[in-house]
């Protein structure tokens, strides 16, 4: 397949961005942003109190001295790697944005590889292994960045799964940054339970979330993140806010604002944020299916505005169209679909796999008017643009299928 933009297929500019709501901002949220100037470093006094008070109703304590704010997660995570040092261990496929981060710095990436029912979680023998083979090559592995609720692959790993991870990377002395951006949009929040790592170890866990995942919009960045409950954990945090100072990494006070309203989860904020939870799942749902009827492979979608897709078993259709790895793929998908489907790649995947993320934000319409017909559609998949989206991805697949079925009747025996 002709790649007509080679310089867009590996900078880290180029890469993807969280999933968005793709919805209009809740009046109330619009109307709290206020203000001219900017934060404290590390976040003032009322969003501090407020992200506070939303870890509390998630039974997770915390305190100003070991709480911190910036512009968007990855300036956290930045400075968290800056503050720990060493070399970093991610499983694979991650979140687009974690490596960057300690490459940024210098540092090494790992990727390990995760159990069969999960991504976001390292396997736990995977990853002592993969900590003695680091050690014993001379590196010195000392953070692991991991994600209940992930982002590539929305699933939710199971509590038995964190734990072992957890227990397996404290034991080998890392520490365990929690990126719970996305703990708030799982599909079905009374079936599912989500274990945060910070209340099985909470000296050797630092949480991070960026307000994207639940609150707010992409053009509004705000992050949060809660040190681990001992002395370790008050000087970690003196470290990170040296960093973000070193960057002036400060939150803008309407943003600040908004975040702290949103943190405080008036009635406006639960009920915006349940029906966008409900709508990207029906959506995520309808997607996956599409997906699986065509042969491909994914786990079904627990969490977040996302799926994540092998289409290996669809090899041989795919490479009839010229697409032989997962940035052609990307490139294929993005062209058929009229919209951004990042390749596998991008999460630390392997190239040569065919898999992709495909965001549901972009199936709700293209319109204000659109969106919010999705949003207050009790049968959002019934609307006609929505439908459009959806029939546009079955057909695509569809052919995929259907070319493959006949290379393999028409292959000799």
């Amino acid at each position: 397949m002709r790649r007509t933009d080679p310089e867009g297929h590996g900078p880290v500019r180029y890469g993807p961005p969280l999933p968005g709501q793709d919805l209009p901002v809740p009046p109330g949220l619009a109307a709290a942003a206020t203000g001219a100037h900017t934060e404290p470093t590390g976040g003032g006094p009322a969003l501090l109190d407020a992200a506070l008070a939303y870890w509390a109703r998630r039974g997770l304590s915390a305190d100003r001295h070991r709480t911190a704010a910036a512009p968007g997660a990855p300036a956290l995570l930045l400075a968290l790697t800056a503050a720990l040092g060493g070399d970093v261990l991610v499983p694979r496929p991650c979140a687009a944005w974690w490596a960057p981060q300690a490459r940024l710095l210098g540092r090494s990436v790992f990727h390990v590889g995760t159990p069969a029912e999960c991504g976001g979680i390292p396997d736990p023998y995977a990853l002592l292994e993969t900590v003695r083979r680091v050690r014993a090559e001379g590196g010195d592995p000392r953070l692991l960045v991991l994600s209940v609720a992930d982002d590539p692959t929305a699933t939710v790993a199971p509590p038995e799964v964190v734990h072992e991870a957890i227990e397996a990377a404290v034991g080998e002395g890392l520490h365990v940054v929690s990126d719970e951006t996305w703990r708030d949009t799982l599909h079905e929040p009374h079936d599912t339970v989500f274990l945060s790592p910070a209340e099985m170890l909470p000296e050797h866990v630092t949480v991070l979330t960026d307000l994207a995942g639940p609150f707010l919009p992409p053009g509004w960045p705000a992050a949060i993140a809660r040190f681990p409950a001992n002395d370790t954990g008050v000087r970690l945090r003196d470290r990170v806010l040296d960093v973000l100072t070193a960057l002036d990494a400060r939150i803008a006070a309407p943003v600040a604002a908004a975040a702290a309203y949103a943190l405080a989860e008036p009635d406006d904020i639960t009920h915006r944020l349940a029906a966008s939870v409900r709508l990207h799942a029906r959506v995520a749902t309808a997607a996956h299916q599409a997906l699986v009827a065509a042969g491909a492979l994914a786990r079904p979608p627990r969490a977040g505005r996302h799926v994540y897709a092998d289409l290996g078993p669809l090899r041989s259709a795919l490479t009839e169209r010229g697409v032989g790895d997962a940035q052609e793929l990307e490139d294929f998908l993005t062209d058929r679909l009229g919209m951004p489907v990042p390749g596998g790649h991008r999460f630390g995947d392997d190239l040569g796999a065919l898999r992709v993320r495909l965001a549901t934000g972009p199936f709700l319409g293209t319109t204000h008017e659109e969106r919010m017909a999705s949003l207050s559609s009790p049968e959002p998949l019934e609307l006609p643009h929505v439908e459009r989206a959806l029939s546009l991805l079955g057909s695509a697949l569809a052919e995929l299928r259907d070319d493959d079925d006949a290379r393999r009747r028409e292959s000799p025996r």
